[in-house]
């Protein structure tokens, strides 16, 4: 008989001079790691549960907890190393696939802490963003290519449906039922109060939040879950999902047991029915097809709102963008490996897929190659954790960012990285009534909004350091970014220059 027993990853100390037996750890662990033994008089833990999500060790009112990794270790191999080993014992007990959450976390670059921004000095002085106006409002959409006036010498009104932003940053999609209601209220709210978007995924809009459709984008995923006409007609924008960063080349899984309640109903499905997208949409086998779909939302929405196609960055991304463009789509998004997700088979999200900054870069030089780059905008994702990052990539091409997982540790995420198994103690990626009710949306949006409004103010002084007071004109002016430790190919497809050049 196999022997596969494998030591708690992380291990719960316990300073029993500190612990008063509140069991307020008991009681707020989703995964019953702790437990009061009442023969004994004390709190005990069984480390094998716990996944370090922090919530006993914030919650514990004398500090008498902290969780550390366990230095329990495998024979050194720089081949074989313990997760590697850990994920076969599982395989071979299970011969299920391995999942996971929250993105990719290998050690891949970074290309965004290898590139330094640069400043104004004397010639081309800075801005002072305190006493000097900043511009951070952006539009989103199709531009014209010249500016058409009518007899009388007025310019036309010919511009198509945009999005307007009072800053180049929106909220990724997260379905209803991958996060719960209060995350998405949360979301919803702080999009309205910001004069941003947030995303509603591939789940279908909630009733309730309806009454935020003008801060929403609506999807449209190979599911068709919960897309109906009033549906169509709440959001601001129709965006079509064709791949996703986490997962590029397959479809997606809401597991049965998270279709329930106002789930069921949002998404068209029955209760306990496995909400299952295929990998592509059975209409769409190419961008002739794609732009059917275009046209056909189009249509269905009177033409009053731009289409966004959403896309994951991979090998031939620039080419692929290039029909998109040609597509009549408004808006490219592109999904970069690194972003987050509830659930994606590990093998997928660690090693499918090619950085963001690389995917960008190559899009927006292909695009302006080819005499077509206004002709859409760019909106990239796929880990933007700083205001430093959203400023990095709209000077490598793009015209806004969505951000996911930040908005989430906002709310008060931790990573511990066990959304697959909807029990979070945070209330976000759960569906279990006594689990979400822990996400106060009254607090949650206005934490969002205060992360918002931090980065709003970060990006202004780094734009006024540059001597730039528009953020329109920052986008893909990529002399404002230098290169560290960047080999020449890197440089070569990032467009930009080592620095100290």
């Amino acid at each position: 008989m196999a022997v596969d027993y494998l030591y708690p990853e992380y291990e719960i100390i316990r300073n029993y001079d500190r612990c008063i037996n509140c069991r307020v750890c008991e009681r707020q662990c989703s995964n019953e790691a702790h437990e009061y033994l009442g023969d004994m008089g004390k709190m005990v833990s069984d480390d094998a549960k716990c996944v370090n999500c922090h919530r006993c060790v914030s919650l514990c009112p004398t500090r008498a907890l902290k969780i550390v990794k366990s230095d329990h270790t495998f024979k050194a191999n720089a081949n074989w190393d313990a997760a590697k080993i850990r994920e076969i014992y599982k395989q071979a007990a299970s011969g299920g696939v391995l999942l996971s959450s929250m993105g990719n976390p290998e050690n891949f670059p970074v290309y965004f802490d290898k590139m330094v921004i640069n400043a104004s000095q004397v010639t081309n002085p800075s801005i002072d963003p305190l006493r000097e106006p900043m511009e951070t409002r952006i539009h989103l959409g199709a531009k014209p290519s010249k500016i058409e006036r009518d007899k009388n010498g007025r310019i036309r009104k010919n511009l198509p449906p945009h999005l307007k932003l009072s800053m180049p940053v929106m909220f990724s999609a997260m379905s209803f039922g991958s996060i719960s209601y209060n995350a998405h209220e949360s979301l919803a709210r702080a999009a309205a109060e910001l004069g941003i978007y947030y995303n509603t995924g591939e789940g279908g809009l909630h009733e309730d939040l309806y009454k935020y459709g003008s801060n929403t984008i609506v999807q449209v995923a190979s599911g068709r879950f919960g897309v109906h006409r009033k549906y169509l007609d709440s959001g601001a924008a129709i965006e079509i999902k064709m791949g996703q960063g986490a997962k590029p080349g397959i479809g997606g899984h809401l597991p049965g047991k998270k279709i329930v309640g106002d789930i069921s109903r949002t998404r068209m499905i029955p209760e306990g029915t496995d909400a299952i997208s295929p990998a592509p949409h059975h209409d769409i086998y190419s961008i002739e097809d794609l732009r059917q779909l275009v046209y056909s939302l189009k249509e269905a929405t009177r033409y009053t709102k731009p289409v966004i196609v959403k896309i994951a960055a991979v090998h031939n991304v620039a080419a692929i963008a290039s029909g998109i463009a040609r597509s009549g789509a408004d808006i490219i998004a592109i999904d970069g490996f690194r972003g987050g997700t509830g659930a994606a088979p590990t093998r997928i999200r660690d090693h499918v897929g090619i950085p963001i900054e690389l995917a960008l870069a190559s899009v927006d030089k292909r695009l302006r190659d080819e005499g077509i780059r206004d002709n859409v905008s760019i909106v990239v994702g796929g880990s933007i954790r700083s205001s430093a990052d959203v400023v990095k990539a709209v000077a490598l091409g793009a015209d806004c960012v969505y951000i996911g997982t930040a908005a989430l540790i906002a709310l008060g995420c931790h990573l511990c990285r066990n959304c697959h198994t909807g029990k979070c103690n945070w209330g976000i990626a759960t569906q279990r009534e006594d689990l979400v009710k822990r996400l106060n949306p009254d607090i949650g949006y206005k934490r969002v909004v205060n992360l918002m409004t931090a980065w709003q103010h970060e990006i202004k002084e780094m734009m006024g350091g540059m001597g730039i007071n528009a953020i329109e004109s920052l986008r893909g002016n990529r002399l404002m970014l230098r290169g560290v430790g960047l080999n020449e190919k890197e440089l070569e497809i990032l467009g930009i220059k080592h620095a100290g050049e």
